[in-house]
């Protein structure tokens, strides 16, 4: 079983610092996406594996919370702390909650 966290203790626990890897595709990352919010594809996850940090949880999110889970059980299986967001950015938006847009962590 994948650990998960729920939407709202999430957006809790965001604010005091989080590792957050986005496992969308970059289309969908520019649209909107997370502030910090690190983007690794899962269809490159595998090649971005060794940069993931596994000194601290880091926590993994999608649109809606399908691709986030297997994006943890790979971190998982190589030795990270991962846990999915439910409801993914899709829930995030719909909570009302900043997003930035653009190709890096902090928007354009």
């Amino acid at each position: 079983m994948i650990p998960t966290i729920s939407l709202t203790d999430f957006i809790a626990l965001y604010p005091e610092g989080v590792t957050l890897i986005d496992v969308r595709e970059p289309d969908e990352y520019a649209e909107a996406h997370v502030p910090g919010a690190i983007l690794k594809p899962l269809s490159e996850l595998h090649r971005h594996l060794p940069e993931i940090p596994r000194d601290d949880t880091v926590y993994v999110i999608c649109r809606s919370g399908r691709r986030s889970q297997a994006g943890a059980e790979e971190m998982i299986a190589v030795g990270v702390n991962a846990i999915s967001v439910d409801d993914g950015t899709l829930g995030w938006v719909r909570a009302g909650q900043e997003v930035v847009t653009g190709n890096s962590p902090t928007g354009d």
